[in-house]
């Protein structure tokens, strides 16, 4: 089983993050130019909540408010669901299912390490089959494998 760790070690821990006290516009704006679909709001070094684009379409766009006008702190989801560095692809893809979600901060002990997306899973679950099938088909075509160590 791979774990959120090995995910990390490919797809880097880069972060992208916000103030509760950003202006939502400013948020959109990182995003957009970050190319990402969420934002971790952090209060210093603290994890304070999560943005997401569902945020904005839901609690600025559908409730009449404006970008320059709201502020992050205010639509934020504040109850941030996050995993561990060990936890596998696995038990995060029965997570984000059960609670809803698409994007999972990483947190060792108190400190934030990185954010997985469903997308980055699904990748890592897809290049897993994929290997799987290249040694099933080894098999059967009689290649040989060098002994595990």
């Amino acid at each position: 089983m791979t774990m959120i760790r090995n995910v990390l070690r490919f797809k880097g821990h880069g972060v992208y993050s916000v103030s509760p006290t950003a202006t939502v516009y400013d948020a959109i704006k990182m995003m957009a130019d970050k190319n990402v679909g969420s934002l971790l709001v952090m209060d210093g070094d603290e994890l304070v909540g999560i943005f997401t684009e569902r945020h904005y379409a839901r609690n600025v766009v559908l409730k009449g408010r404006t970008s320059p006008h709201t502020l992050v702190g205010e639509i934020m989801n504040p109850e941030v669901v996050y995993v561990s560095p060990d936890e596998t692809v696995e038990a995060c893809m029965a997570l984000m299912t059960a609670k809803r979600v698409r994007h999972l901060p990483v947190i060792d002990g108190t400190r934030v390490v990185g954010i997985v997306s469903i997308g980055d899973l699904v990748k890592r679950i897809i290049e897993n089959e994929e290997i799987t099938i290249h040694q099933l088909e080894s098999y059967i075509n009689g290649e040989r494998f060098p002994a595990p160590r």
